[in-house]
């Protein structure tokens, strides 16, 4: 079988080519790409999926049920088309993609910053600016709280990281003292 990356590729451009010339929302057809990625990615709806009983429409009943909304229409079709196909299992690599995609075109990256620690809302805007300023794009920043770091920020943009934290330090100097 081939590898999901590739699979997921031609639907990933699909979907973004669709939201473009139907003019959507990008970043809401993002969320709800997401929302839906989340949901195929269930164990217990993966082998309702591989249940030959269960029908296209049914499948898309049950999904669209979890959802919890109506699907926007390019979000809807897609999802069809998915389901239709049998790359259901392919759904979080496509919404991985597809957000690429969109990223690109917008000119920024999505980032993740590990912490210690909560970070408030003003102190993530500080440090936003000064990673855009460090990485020279757009930054879409999540935080993920990591209390092995001890201190610290860890940062993924990408394959890029840095590490500024305590442990990482730590690390350093056991290394140096080892050397």
């Amino acid at each position: 079988m081939a590898e999901l990356a590739t699979i997921a590729r031609p639907y990933a451009d699909a979907l973004y080519k669709a939201s473009t010339h139907m003019g959507a929302d990008l970043s809401g057809t993002v969320v709800w790409a997401e929302k839906l990625a989340a949901i195929a990615a269930d164990p217990q709806l993966r082998q309702l999926a591989d249940d030959p009983k269960v029908t296209h429409e049914q499948m898309f009943s049950v999904i669209q049920g979890v959802a919890g909304s109506a699907l926007p229409d390019a979000v809807a079709n897609f999802l069809r088309v998915i389901i239709e196909n049998g790359r259901l299992q392919a759904l979080p690599e496509v919404v991985a993609q597809f957000r690429s995609l969109v990223n690109r075109a917008a000119g920024s990256s999505d980032a993740v910053v590990h912490s210690a620690f909560p970070i408030d809302a003003g102190a993530l805007a500080e440090l936003g600016a000064t990673l855009e300023k460090r990485f020279g794009r757009k930054l879409n920043l999540t935080v993920e709280q990591d209390q092995s770091l001890i201190g610290g920020v860890r940062v993924v943009v990408g394959d890029e990281v840095l590490d500024t934290s305590v442990k990482a330090r730590l690390e350093q100097m056991k290394a140096a003292l080892i050397a």
